[in-house]
């Protein structure tokens, strides 16, 4: 019996792994990773170009002067657009002089607006524009109804905050 121990030895010896080799630092390739920051930056680069957008001049405000201009006379040559505090947008102009064009969404209040500016078969629309908001409007709301007298052309805008209940 002590032959088939001696031999099993044997057999555990001649099949051992060998002792891991120590390992030499492989070199990482760094120009796929340089071609594609490059690729990265150059994209954001033709992106950003595209991406500027036209600015509206606001005049300064002076605290000791505050201009007050009657509302009937800015509605009567003027584009007004009203939102009220559940965020509806309600359209007067020269074109619609007996009532309110209701528009519930951004882009009817914008297709409103062009139809207000571009007028009627008397001529051309009013060159001017009034937002009043309602102190419980969404601001969302007054930038897109500024928004939307930038993009039918209208160069003076006036934007007014209303805190009368009856609005």
């Amino acid at each position: 019996m002590s032959t088939d121990l001696h031999d099993d030895d044997a057999a555990a010896e001649a099949f051992t792994p060998p002792a891991p080799k120590k390992r030499t630092d492989d070199e990482l390739d760094m120009t796929p990773m340089v071609d594609v920051t490059f690729l990265l930056l150059i994209f954001f680069m033709v992106t950003a170009a595209f991406a500027i957008q036209k600015v509206l001049e606001v005049p300064p405000v002076n605290d000791d002067e505050v201009s007050a201009i009657p509302v009937d006379d800015i509605e009567k040559d003027s584009i007004v657009v009203k939102i009220d505090a559940d965020n509806i947008f309600w359209i007067s102009a020269p074109i619609w002089p007996d009532s309110e064009e209701k528009a519930i969404t951004s882009i009817d209040m914008r297709a409103k607006v062009r139809q207000a500016k571009d007028g009627d078969s008397n001529g051309p629309g009013p060159t001017k524009m009034m937002v009043q908001a309602h102190e419980e409007a969404v601001y969302e709301k007054l930038v897109d109804a500024i928004d939307a007298g930038s993009a039918a052309e209208i160069n003076e805008i006036s934007v007014a905050v209303v805190e009368d209940e009856d609005f």
